[in-house]
């Protein structure tokens, strides 16, 4: 079945083909992407499951010039963190390098330079409770972030989850209004995508399962 084109009705798609073509997509069209299709990708991730059955969390929906002003400078000031930590030392590739890294590179570097033209954005955030440590209080949020991927693929859209916001986090709360007992775990940027979805590349199964002890293979390779 062929993307969704925008304003079409949600297709059909079959959930491993989702999850094996829900790659991150980072050159977005401008079209708008509808109240209607993002409340069917939302619904989706509250049907994750939560410690407790709690559901301590809360999507926001981002459009505002205000944000807009906010992140694209942050998403900037990570890129130039980022790519230290890569060792590249250039900060883009040259016009002939036609290597994997080399085009992985333009597409994050498209997204970087055209942050705010982002059609919206979604922020995933977790309340705490204090009665466990933050990190596995964190743990219920990742599951439904996972379904709002899915769900995005499913409508046809292009999504890209990051933490770059963190350059700015102070002035992205203050703007969202986001109160202090509530942690920020994660920004995606989403839009209908420029290029096709496609399959993943991860690491074949056997470098990564073990069965019943570290170091065996549950399957050889």
């Amino acid at each position: 079945m062929s993307d969704l084109e925008p304003g079409s009705a949600a297709p059909a798609i079959e959930l491993r083909e989702a999850m094996r073509t829900a790659r991150s997509l980072r050159r977005f069209r401008p079209d708008p992407v509808s109240d209607e299709v993002l409340a069917r990708c939302l619904e989706a991730a509250t049907w994750a499951p939560s410690g407790s059955n709690a559901q301590s969390w809360r999507f926001v929906v981002l459009r505002s010039p205000e944000v807009r002003a906010v992140l694209g400078p942050a998403f900037r000031e990570g890129w130039d963190w980022v790519r230290t930590i890569y060792g590249q030392a250039d900060e883009r590739p040259a016009p002939d390098d036609d290597s994997r890294e080399a085009r992985l590179t333009r597409t994050m570097l498209h997204l970087v330079d055209n942050f705010e033209s982002v059609p919206v954005y979604v922020l995933f955030c977790y309340r705490l409770t204090g009665f466990v440590p933050e990190f596995i209080e964190g743990g219920s949020i990742y599951p439904a972030m996972q379904n709002f991927l899915l769900a995005a693929r499913a409508e046809g859209l292009g999504t890209v989850p990051s933490t770059w916001f963190t350059f700015a986090e102070e002035k992205l709360r203050a703007v969202v209004g986001i109160p202090d007992e509530w942690r920020i775990a994660s920004l995606v940027s989403v839009g209908w995508p420029v290029g096709k979805h496609g399959p993943v590349r991860r690491r074949p199964l056997h470098k990564v399962a073990a069965l019943d002890t570290w170091d065996n293979p549950l399957l050889n390779g």
